[in-house]
């Protein structure tokens, strides 16, 4: 009974004591004063911190495939995503992804029989089209329109509304003749560490066959040697969905005996479908979305 009283004492205690009504989890994400200070020292405002917390988790949802099939860039982060692919994020990402990528194939120990295939995309995975889209507003120009958007990683005409400049595939195609388009650092030594360890590449892109001249052109300017076989979309590829196409490709590489390890590419479309790798790579791009 002593016991049972004691308890009851006990409690009427606890519950005397008053206790601040907050947020356990609010209280943790809040700004500190010294963060405030900090930001404000760097000349970032609130609103700015606002527009840059939304678009990374815009960005966010883009890299994830949660965003779907996304038309454009949000208005809000023109700004945003011009600073991500013209600075060190996004060299640092792709770094990330290469870093997984070169464990990943190092973890392999596989035979040297030649049969085992990585397969490349070529625009933004391999060579970056980041000069051209620097001259014509990295979609995010100023002028509202609904245009023909010309993928950089697949000649498939997407209908895409923008607030950029119509897109004049002619001028990307003259772009793509100048085969000048640099390589992306962290690919490029992905792509000979790859080789070193024995991997057969093939190079899988949704440009046309009438562009192979110049995409060997820029793939070797760029630094890119040796690869296996480059396929480009043929007359009867045209029109197909880049998903549907890849896919099929993927699979005539396999009726040859090979076995796709790793396959990397910009778009989920570049790594979705059917003969699918053992482990496939997404790299950053949020300019853009190819079904």
């Amino acid at each position: 009974m002593a016991l049972t009283q004691w308890s009851i004492v006990s409690l009427l205690l606890i519950l005397s004591i008053k206790v601040k009504p907050i947020s356990t989890f609010q209280s943790i994400i809040q700004m500190t004063p010294e963060k405030e200070t900090l930001l404000a020292a760097e000349g970032i405002s609130g609103k700015r911190r606002g527009v840059d917390l939304y678009c990374e988790s815009w960005k966010f949802t883009v890299e994830t495939n949660d965003a779907g099939s996304w038309t454009r860039i949000p208005e809000r982060c023109c700004d945003f995503v011009k600073e991500y692919v013209t600075g060190e994020r996004y060299v640092s990402e792709s770094e990330a992804v290469a870093d997984n990528e070169v464990a990943y194939a190092k973890s392999l120990g596989f035979s040297g029989d030649g049969k085992n295939a990585w397969v490349f995309d070529i625009d933004e995975t391999l060579l970056s089209n980041v000069p051209y889209y620097a001259v014509h507003g990295f979609g995010t120009g100023d002028s509202k329109s609904e245009i023909w958007f010309l993928g950089d990683n697949d000649r498939e005409n997407q209908k895409r509304e923008t607030r950029s400049e119509i897109f004049d595939e002619v001028s990307f195609d003259n772009w793509v003749d100048l085969a000048e388009a640099p390589a992306l650092s962290a690919s490029l030594r992905l792509y000979r560490e790859l080789q070193e360890l024995g991997f057969t590449i093939f190079l899988l892109t949704g440009r046309s066959e009438f562009q192979r001249n110049a995409t060997e052109s820029n793939l070797l300017y760029a630094g890119y040697t040796n690869w296996k076989r480059l396929i480009l979309r043929g007359d009867s590829d045209q029109g197909k969905l880049a998903s549907v196409y890849k896919s099929e490709k993927r699979k005539e590489i396999e009726d040859e005996g090979y076995i796709i390890r790793g396959n990397s590419g910009d778009q989920w479309s570049d790594l979705m479908g059917f003969a699918v790798a053992k482990r496939s790579f997404k790299l950053p791009n949020p300019l853009y979305f190819i079904a």
